[in-house]
């Protein structure tokens, strides 16, 4: 049935024109010759396939995915080798909180694992009430509070000028820079020179005496010794010393490096130099014995420093930048330590620093032939004779020390660090603290303002040079441990061993020029 009712379509060709074939037969070949000459363009500038292979990392398991492969379209040749350009797209570590892991702060300086050292005796039985009351304050000049972040003072004595009002200020600064770090805490600090807690006196005893006695008083100061337990605190000269115009450190530091650098050391005067007031101490009194004489030539240039005359001339023969000018520089203590031996390190002049008795807080962190030249207390004008004729013979060594102990001051006792260690300091010594601080009847708070706006000349000049206008996110450096005792007694012999060393030098040296 399909079959019959099929029907038969006929198509009738069309006929064209003659010209018309002919036409149609010129577009043929023109289009055959366009798509031959593609092919053979192609061919040319792609001999080879581009392929991009793309490494999809599985971070959960140790194998990868097979490479997926993306063929240019336009490559024909499908035989052709095939040649992989691969990209390998690495891990990415985000945190959980999706916030970069801020770095780890810096180690602090060395001479901060003496805060350790100087908080020990207090180590096993903490600090109480009655050590600060009854004991630290027999010779304290003020008794200082802080609490949720403000200060407050009493006033227990006068302190030698205004030592006591810029180290205030100094603690101020310190609250500005981290607020909300310092923690509540109750201390007694003497301004005057010489430590007073004698370490004797609070040895470990037994029976009722010991016991009535107690542990010893925590009393802060700027400086020891050997035989006292006063702890070192930064002393006031760092935000200025106005009465002999000595500016805050931060921009006196500045200074020094720029007078240090006016004058090579090759070129300086071959000597040792010192200026200061001679009437303080005995032994400075003997060091003008080592000046130069018509009958004796000890290698020493010394001069006096008339402090009264020059306040009255306006200050125009002390300024500390401009003492660069000699390749070696004394260093003497006088009553105590003195606040001159930053300064005096400060030159890449070796400094001749004649055997002190007192530290500050960063002096034990100095050693000796490679900070300072050791000089006998006993014998200081033979002994400076030699360093001199030493330093001169031994130019390159004799630059080292000089250039480490100004490389020492520039970077390990700029003002970062100094707030650094008196946060750390005050830190450790209220986890010691086995009461609850409390502000005193007669304490008053002080603040910037009420200090800075009562100030007048030099003192408000200073206080506005070095206050701290901006918090500081980032922490302090990270403070180091305590020495384990086998490190420390290796660190005081070194000290020993060099300066016996240098001592033998110099005997060998006087018997051959006494023969």
């Amino acid at each position: 049935m399909a079959l019959s009712n099929t029907k038969t379509v006929t198509v009738h060709s069309i006929a064209f024109p003659k010209s018309w074939k002919l036409s149609a037969l010129f577009v043929t070949l023109l289009f055959l010759g366009f798509i031959f000459t593609s092919f053979w363009i192609d061919t040319v500038n792609h001999p080879e396939p581009v392929v991009t292979v793309v490494l999809l990392v599985n971070h959960n398991t140790s194998s990868t995915q097979e490479p997926i492969h993306t063929v240019d379209p336009l490559h024909l040749n499908q035989n052709a080798p095939i040649h992989t350009a691969q990209t390998v797209v690495p891990p990415i570590t985000c945190s959980s909180s999706g916030k970069p892991t801020p770095n780890p702060p810096p180690i602090c300086p060395d001479y901060f694992r003496w805060i350790h050292e100087d908080l020990k005796p207090w180590k096993s039985t903490g600090i109480t009430r009655h050590m600060v009351d009854r004991l630290a304050r027999r010779t304290a000049n003020f008794r200082l509070v802080i609490l949720g972040g403000r200060a407050y003072v009493e006033k227990l004595k006068d302190s030698f000028q205004t030592r006591d009002v810029f180290t205030l200020w100094g603690v101020l600064q310190l609250l500005r820079r981290y607020p909300g770090r310092v923690p509540d805490l109750e201390l007694m600090f003497d301004t005057f020179d010489w430590p007073v807690v004698k370490s004797k006196d609070y040895r470990r005893r037994s029976g009722k005496a010991g016991r009535r006695r107690g542990g010893p008083p925590p009393l802060f100061r700027y400086c020891g010794d050997e035989s006292t337990l006063d702890i070192v605190f930064p002393d006031w000269s760092f935000w200025g010393w106005p009465e002999i115009n000595i500016k805050p450190w931060e921009a006196l530091k500045e200074e020094l490096r720029e007078g240090n650098e006016r004058v090579n050391w090759w070129e300086r005067v071959p000597y040792a130099y010192w200026k200061g007031n001679p009437a303080v101490a005995v032994t400075r009194q003997e060091l003008l014995q080592c000046n130069v004489s018509e009958e004796r030539d000890w290698n020493a240039r010394i001069y006096a420093q008339d402090w009264i005359s020059e306040v009255q001339q306006g200050f125009k023969q002390s300024n500390l930048a401009s003492q660069c000018n000699h390749r070696y520089k004394i260093y003497i203590e006088g009553s105590a330590w003195s606040v001159s031996e930053k300064y005096i390190l400060a030159c890449d002049s070796p400094a001749l620093v004649v055997t002190p008795r007192y530290y500050d807080f960063f002096t034990r962190g100095l050693m000796p032939g490679q900070h300072y030249w050791p000089i006998r207390d006993d014998n200081k004008c033979r002994s400076i004779k030699f360093a001199v004729d030493w330093g001169n013979t031994h130019q390159r060594e004799a630059q080292n020390i000089g250039k480490a102990a100004s490389s020492f001051i520039q970077e390990e006792l700029k003002m970062d660090h100094v707030y650094d260690y008196i946060l750390h300091l005050l830190t450790e010594y209220a986890k010691l603290q086995k009461f609850k601080p409390r502000k005193p009847r007669k304490a008053i708070e002080i603040s910037v303002e009420s200090m800075a706006c009562h100030a007048k000349g030099l003192e408000k000049k200073f206080m506005m040079e070095s206050m701290v206008n901006v918090s500081r996110d980032m922490g302090p450096c990270e403070l180091p441990p305590p020495y384990a005792q086998v490190q420390l007694n290796s660190l005081l012999k070194r000290k020993t061993n060099f300066i016996k060393q240098v001592e033998n030098w110099e005997q060998r040296a006087w018997d051959k020029q006494m023969s």
